[in-house]
């Protein structure tokens, strides 16, 4: 009979090194996977921006869903907790599933469990294929306009999924999706919780770091980017930076400032994650420190 083992869940704001204390929490509790929880990481091409795990990092313990799709891929929290709930589940019948990630509402949704949406309904789904793309994104925005500013309209096969979502529960889609299947999960997850200065001094760094491993050039090699991938902090700014239309000081410094207003959504985010232990960490404390902090906790 095999044992399940129960995955820990290690976040914190960008930049707070959950990379460093993960590899840490690998080799001290073995045998771990580590399995990625950023919305953005999880695209090929977009490693130095999103200062995703070396390959050098990756020999050392196995890694998953990282750079599993191109930027021109659709990706949600609903169809990433998919992902990662399914490799969670396979790697727990081995070793210890360690996922890290800041993307609160994609651990949520991991962790949580989005509430189930109506299954497809053909007879439906017929009539809306009758219409053209135009006038299903025109009945989508007026049935769920906050959805419909996340979704990409130029895609028929989302806006006919979340209009027909709309339509058979009579509410917005994104309000359904936003519906949890489960409150109060009984989790080990942990939340690096840094000083307000020191974050934004390690963001900072890092963002001039990026610059200084390539960025530009990285960003300069994407092709066509789907909605979702388009969002990552820091592409607009080096493109209108290829262009000429910026200098590189005021591009690295819009990064940063960026960063740091996603850094204080972050903090504002898991403050509510009642599931999340804070771990409290110091500017000069090493990963090793952290990791031994986060294995204290009961």
């Amino acid at each position: 009979m095999t044992t399940e083992n129960a995955p820990l869940y290690l976040s914190g704001q960008t930049g707070s090194g959950k990379t460093a204390v993960a590899l840490v929490l690998a080799k001290t509790l073995g045998p771990v996977e580590i399995i990625n929880a950023d919305a953005y990481q999880v695209y090929s091409g977009l490693e130095i921006l999103t200062a995703a795990p070396t390959e050098e990092e990756k020999e050392l313990v196995p890694h998953h869903l990282f750079g599993i799709l191109d930027c021109d891929n659709e990706c949600d929290a609903a169809a990433f907790s998919d992902l990662a709930r399914a490799k969670i589940a396979e790697i727990a019948q081995r070793a210890t599933p360690l996922v890290v990630g800041g993307s609160g509402l994609y651990l949520k949704a991991i962790t949580h469990g989005l509430a189930p949406t109506p299954p497809g309904n053909p007879e439906l789904r017929k009539k809306l294929e009758e219409h053209s793309l135009e006038q299903l994104v025109k009945q989508y925005r007026k049935l769920d306009p906050t959805g419909a500013k996340k979704t990409n309209l130029a895609n028929r096969r989302y806006v006919t999924r979340n209009l027909e979502i709309c339509i058979l529960s009579g509410r917005p889609a994104s309000e359904i999706k936003s519906v949890w299947q489960n409150n109060q999960p009984n989790i080990h997850a942990v939340y690096l919780r840094r000083e307000r200065e020191d974050i934004y001094a390690r963001i900072n760094r890092r963002t001039e770091r990026m610059f200084e491993e390539g960025v530009v050039e990285e960003i300069a090699a994407l092709g066509e980017l789907s909605t979702t991938a388009a969002k990552a902090i820091g592409i607009a700014e080096i493109q209108a930076l290829i262009a000429g239309e910026i200098e590189r000081e005021a591009c690295v410094e819009t990064i940063q400032k960026k960063t740091r207003h996603y850094a204080k959504r972050q903090a504002t985010w898991f403050r509510r994650e009642a599931a999340f232990q804070s771990v409290e960490v110091g500017a000069d404390d090493e990963a090793e420190t952290i990791a031994e902090s986060v294995l204290s906790l009961p």
